[in-house]
């Protein structure tokens, strides 16, 4: 499989990669049995970029990742892991609700200070088993997940002290690279003025129905030589499944409004001679700021069939044809 730099490091991922929310319980449970052929699916298919986080799963997702690439060489792939979140053990019937089936018995803390940054990947190392974590991505700051008048206080602690740390940590060789792992474009460009980045890892703002990346935070990625990694291309389903009853959007049942333009898209991709799902995965690749493309599955077979579609040709000149149906995400 294609590699691709990560910003100006020396590091190179596959331009698809293995996400790790699913394996961490995302709306279902995952059995241990399952996450390990899973990942064993995705090393056999190519993959060297495996990507997961201290909430995926309260922890449980790292521990997998761990246990599975521990007899690994070293070398041959990279890990991405997040910071901004901090656990501790409490009592069973105390485990918050956060769409996790099973998780391991913690509740967070929100901290993206110098301190709980360090903290915070000292405790990824231990969970992870391993002695190396290439990326480290810090999760979910902004509006989108605080609200604004948070997100001013965790965004002060982040240009305060947790930059600091993970500069720090890229100077001594414990990472190599460094970013934002969120959902937003507004929180990358806030950032990016203030600082610059290896990579973000965006998801479900650049896809065939959510350009919301194109208008600024492209053009500032391509200028900073900042890489992008993808997540979401389906955003949420609705680009895999189609316009069915019951689609999510943006992790929510899709509104009239993205059902009508997504059955737009449905017909342009069937005039083609391709499934829309395949343009949707395809889709970032042909950014050159784009350094990969999350695929996150608890299933073999799902990841099967999403790899399937890079083998389906879908013509550059087919997107254009997309945009006028596209959206932009407005925070309100």
């Amino acid at each position: 499989m294609e590699k691709r730099r990560i910003g100006q490091t020396a590091l190179e991922v596959t331009e698809v990669s293995f996400g790790g929310a699913a394996l961490g319980g995302l709306y279902r449970a995952c059995s241990r049995e399952a996450a390990m052929e899973t990942l064993q699916g995705a090393w056999d298919a190519g993959l060297r970029y495996f990507d997961t986080a201290p909430f995926y799963g309260f922890g449980l997702s790292e521990r997998r990742f761990g246990d599975f690439l521990r007899y690994k060489p070293r070398d041959s792939y990279v890990l991405s892991t997040k910071v901004g979140r901090l656990f501790r053990p409490v009592p069973d019937d105390q485990v918050p609700d956060h769409s996790y089936v099973d998780p391991l018995p913690f509740a967070l803390d929100y901290d993206y200070s110098y301190d709980g940054i360090m903290r915070s990947v000292e405790f990824s190392y231990a969970r992870l088993g391993l002695n190396r974590i290439d990326i480290l991505f810090v999760h979910d700051i902004g509006a989108y997940t605080h609200g604004i008048e948070k997100t001013k206080l965790h965004f002060r602690d982040l240009m305060d002290g947790g930059l600091k740390a993970l500069e720090e940590l890229k100077r001594t060789g414990v990472i190599s690279a460094y970013g934002l792992g969120v959902n937003e474009v507004q929180i990358c460009l806030d950032v990016m003025r203030r600082a610059p980045l290896d990579c973000i890892l965006l998801a479900s703002r650049y896809s065939l129905l959510d350009r919301s990346a194109e208008a600024e935070l492209l053009p500032l990625c391509r200028a900073q030589q900042t890489s992008l990694v993808i997540g979401g291309v389906f955003n949420s389903g609705i680009l895999a499944t189609g316009p069915v009853q019951g689609a999510h959007f943006d992790y929510r049942p899709a509104s009239h409004d993205v059902l009508d333009r997504v059955g737009a898209m449905e017909r342009i991709a069937a005039e083609g001679g391709y499934p829309l799902a395949a343009a949707a995965f395809q889709f970032p690749l042909h950014e050159a700021a784009v350094a990969t493309v999350l695929t996150g599955t608890a299933k073999l077979a799902n990841l099967t069939r999403n790899l399937e579609l890079l083998d389906i040709d879908v013509p550059e000149t087919e997107y254009a044809k997309y945009r006028p149906y596209t959206l932009v995400q407005e925070l309100v």
